[in-house]
């Protein structure tokens, strides 16, 4: 029997955050998640979906003849056929990413995959739930991503940042938790602390105002 996954959403846009934002792509959105993060803004993706097999995703996806996949969800590796997913992707000649929210672990993900993870702040409501044993696990083309709520938010990303070295594993994005923090601010601050990281605007937000199917 094909293996299945419970999927949300499979569609064809530009990518939103990432240092790949703008570039068209195809996302996989899974269904569940066990985090409930106090800004989420895919929580039509907690329950519901269908199951499909491993094959009918694949022809899915090659219907765009996309270059980029992304993986993402909820939390995608909360299903444990995600993994057979991503290597399936990878094999099928496609550039693979997966965003993670980082409780789960990364270790058994194809290593030809781009794995974003996010590390939780305290204003997400569950930074008690970051796997910390991922961030040893870093390869240079992954990237660490924080979204910051306020100064607190920020100050305790920096302190991360500096703990964990994360700037010298890879690619560290900061983005403003979209309504709740001043762009500008969160720009300012960078600046000012001239902090080695790349700062990101949800892309997807400001084109279509976060509606599924973009």
């Amino acid at each position: 029997m094909q293996p299945q996954l419970r999927i949300s959403e499979i569609f064809f846009s530009l990518q939103g955050e990432t240092s790949r934002i703008g570039l068209p792509t195809v996302f996989v959105r899974l269904t569940g998640c066990p985090l409930r993060c106090t800004y989420c803004d895919t929580s039509y993706a907690f329950t519901g979906g269908q199951n499909i097999s491993m094959a009918e995703i694949l022809r899915q996806v090659a219907e765009y003849a996309p270059r980029y996949v992304t993986v993402t969800g909820g939390e995608p590796l909360a299903q444990k056929n995600c993994l057979l997913l991503l290597s399936a992707l990878c094999d099928a000649g496609y550039d693979v990413s997966l965003e993670t929210g980082g409780a789960l672990d990364i270790g058994e993900v194809d290593k030809r995959v781009m794995r974003v993870v996010d590390i939780k702040t305290p204003a997400s409501g569950e930074d008690e739930k970051n796997r910390w044993e991922n961030l040893p696990l870093l390869n240079p083309h992954d990237e660490i991503k924080f979204v910051l709520c306020d100064e607190r938010d920020y100050q305790w990303a920096r302190q991360i940042m500096q703990q964990h070295h994360l700037a010298e594993k890879c690619a560290v994005l900061l983005s403003p938790a979209h309504g709740t923090l001043n762009p500008a601010q969160l720009a300012e601050w960078i600046l000012r602390d001239r902090l080695p990281v790349r700062m990101l605007l949800q892309l997807h937000k400001l084109l279509w105002n976060n509606a599924p199917g973009h």
